[in-house]
């Protein structure tokens, strides 16, 4: 038997002791390494040759080949690794660095434990491994930290022992302040990195060596004899004496906390349900015996088995056959099949346990994010909140006609896979909009969709995802029914920002509120006047429609329809139709006829939206685009160039600083303009700036443009170029 069938054998069988098992992932900025050390760990473990793991190395510094390659191959995989005298599993998780892939890093936080963040020991803590970190610590996740590579620092930048040391400190330091100001006490303390008790780990991923204090004092070597190896280019004798996958997966079974153990932490964080039902001691006690209840973090598409969802075993276990619920959906489900994914292959089982990373298939109506449980309406898991929204859209269509219906199945299936994507299918004219984080992400999507489904298609230039908003309070005004026979009186004025804030963050949740006194307390809470916060009636992304009426007729029959025409007002908005954001509107008052038929959807509908559009026309519409914070790092002698790259589109210099021989620029530029900017400031710099975005939420389109802007919108949406004017909606 070889050894990777061994260890499949022993993986089924450490899937059923929760207390053997590590759910562990890495995540870094982009190129600092995480897919090379993902294939050297399961290379190291025995899942697949060693040969392999090198193959993914040769990475081509094109940015495409480079996303491509880590995307393409996130990989979620299980292995086997002997720590003291006895046996663990291992699930392990690669998520992707490019900005534009920040979804998937969410989702994959959900279903882990613990993860190694990676550091480049030469450019040190960057902005996405902020993000990361963020993101970790938001999920209760618990983060131990990689400096990785250590030889370029000393082979590259020639730097003597005592420097290095100097630049360890700083990245430690700088990775601790981040884990304090995220987590409440006493988490905040106990997780932070120390070297001496090993949570942090140094070494080279392409050079397979790794070492940290522990096993240090376990083989012998000394940060001096790491020094010597990499300055006498020696690093495969290093390897051999201090091998990267035991060093990693000794510090994550020593470290990173059991599935019974991590659930106490992370299931009052991740879910809101009550933790005293049985559903909720279940999760909290990780009990395989309790009802089933798992959170799906991603969908593959299998030429052979179809869709399979990638989930995360909370509690109960799943067996073939099982009927599940699918948290929204009407139908139960049957599993055909359970899987542990097993380096590349998924080996399947007759029944997996809590606490595993499971793989199903059957389940045709889940979506990456969904809840599954054997309750019919179990309190669904908190949802996965991304740190960045779609801000770029391309118009899909079919290069032959053939294929219009397949890739319509095609975009749902993406969109299934990949809940950062908006895809909005338009039968009538064939035109398909997609939208995703930014444009190397949709770049990724259609290279899917041709090569991975074998659809051909025809895709227009990228366009810019603006917001509609207001910058002032304005009305009461007057929206009136096709009858004559009702009146709604609507006020709108910017939504606090504090509000607009909790509502990204997942702290107010939209659509039916379930306690609207709790949410009225928040609102308050947060800076809102307590008798207006009283009429909270619902959310609808970043807006909120309250009801400050009193005593007012029939008008409870009717809020059905309100919340309607609310809802459709703020997807499309009145000045160039893009989705409403950041506004406040009020009904104040009402007149509506007694008889029910008389105030029927087609009646009420329009009038709520007339009074709301007319409302925000006097209240000075304005249109909102998305911005990038962009961080370059370039030699002094290219600085010029860069600035001027940056300021010929737009962009405001936010800090110029200094690293070494380097100068480092961070600017916030608008997205609309950063098309093509890859190959613009290669060409400025002469290819040596290194460059990395993230998405900086939105700004008021300057004032000179935004006429032009809307009109442009307007005409390529078929619409008339001018907007109407509050007089428009009283007629």
């Amino acid at each position: 038997m070889g050894r990777k069938e061994d260890n499949i054998k022993k993986a089924t069988k450490l899937m059923n002791k929760p207390e053997f098992i590590r759910n562990i992932g890495t995540a870094a900025h982009i190129d600092h390494g995480k897919t090379t050390l993902s294939d050297n760990l399961i290379a190291g473990a025995g899942m697949m040759s060693e040969e392999l793991a090198g193959k993914q190395r040769f990475m081509d510094y094109d940015e495409q080949e480079q996303a491509r390659g880590i995307t393409i191959n996130a990989a979620n995989a299980s292995m086997v690794h002997k720590y003291g005298d006895k046996e663990y599993l291992i699930n392990l998780i690669d998520t992707p660095g490019h900005v534009d892939f920040g979804g998937d890093v969410t989702r994959a936080m959900r279903a882990l434990d613990g993860v190694l963040i990676l550091v480049c020991a030469v450019e040190g803590v960057m902005p996405q491994t902020e993000t990361v970190i963020r993101q970790a610590l938001k999920e209760r996740v618990k983060p131990m930290l990689f400096i990785n590579k250590v030889d370029r620092l000393i082979n590259e930048l020639q730097v003597t022992p005592d420097e290095m040391m100097e630049k360890f400190t700083k990245i430690i330091t700088e990775f601790n302040k981040r884990v304090a100001s995220q987590l409440p006490a006493p988490l905040n303390k106990e997780w932070q990195v120390r070297v001496e008790d090993g949570t942090v780990a140094f070494g080279s991923a392409y050079h397979n060596w790794a070492i940290s204090v522990p096993y240090m004092k376990k083989s012998g070597i000394t940060f001096k004899d790491v020094f010597d190896y990499c300055a006498n280019n020696n690093q495969k004798e290093l390897a051999k004496k201090s091998p990267l996958h035991e060093v990693v997966l000794d510090m994550s079974i020593k470290h990173i906390k059991n599935p019974i153990e991590s659930q106490r932490i992370r299931i009052p964080v991740i879910w809101k349900g009550d933790v005293d039902s049985k559903i909720g001691k279940d999760m909290y006690n990780c009990d395989p015996d309790g009802d089933v209840s798992l959170m799906v973090t991603k969908i593959i598409v299998d030429p052979h088995a179809g869709e399979v969802a990638i989930g995360r075993l909370f509690s109960g276990t799943v067996k073939k056959g099982q009927t599940l619920w699918i948290s929204g959906m009407p139908n139960p489900q049957r599993v055909q099949t359970v899987a542990l994914s097993v380096g590349a292959d998924r080996v399947p089982v007759e029944s997996c346990c809590a606490g595993n990373i499971v793989a199903l298939t059957g389940l045709k109506d889940a979506v990456a994010g969904s809840t599954v449980s054997t309750i019919k309406d179990m309190e669904p898991f908190e949802k996965i909140t991304h740190y960045s929204e779609p801000v770029v859209t391309k118009a899909i269509e079919a290069k032959h006609m053939k294929d219009l219906p397949k890739l319509v199945e095609v975009l749902r299936s993406v969109a299934k896979a990949d809940p950062s994507l908006r895809v909005e299918i338009n039968n009538e004219t064939g035109e398909h909009l997609l939208s995703g984080m930014g444009e190397l992400h949709l770049e990724i999507t259609e290279y899917r969709i041709v090569n991975e489904y074998g659809v051909e298609i025809v895709s227009s230039p990228p366009i810019v995802v603006y917001r509609e908003s207001v910058s002032k309070r304005a009305g009461p005004f007057e929206g009136k029914s096709p009858n004559k026979h009702n009146k709604f009186y609507f006020v709108v004025e910017p939504l606090e920002k504090e509000v607009v804030e909790a509502l990204k963050a997942g702290d107010l949740t939209e659509g039916k509120l379930k306690d609207p006194k709790a949410v009225a307390r928040q609102l308050a809470e947060l800076g809102m006047d307590r008798e207006e916060a009283k009429g909270i009636v619902m959310f609808k992304g970043t807006n909120a429609l309250f009801d400050n009426t009193k005593g007012i007729q029939y008008l409870h029959e009717t809020m059905e329809l309100i919340k309607q025409a609310f809802e459709e007002a703020m997807s499309i908005g009145p000045l160039a139709n893009e989705v409403v954001s950041g506004v406040k509107v009020k009904l104040v008052d009402a007149k509506l006829h007694e008889d029910a038929i008389h105030r029927g959807p087609a009646q009420v509908i329009p009038a709520v939206r007339s009074g709301i559009y007319g409302a925000m026309c006097q209240a000075g519409r304005i249109l909102i685009e998305p911005v990038q914070k962009v961080f370059i790092n370039v030699p002094q002698d290219y600085m010029g160039d860069a600035v001027r790259e940056v300021q010929s589109r737009r962009g405001i210099i936010e800090d110029m600083g200094q690293e070494g021989a380097n100068a480092l620029i961070v600017a916030i530029t608008p997205v609309a303009e950063m098309f093509g900017f890859a190959s613009a400031i290669r060409g400025a710099t002469q290819g040596r700036a290194l460059w990395s975005t993230e998405n900086a939420g939105f700004v008021p389109v300057p004032q000179d443009l935004q006429t032009q802007v809307v009109r442009d919108i307007r005409q390529r949406k078929g619409l008339n170029p001018e907007p109407y004017d509050a007089g428009y909606y009283s007629a």
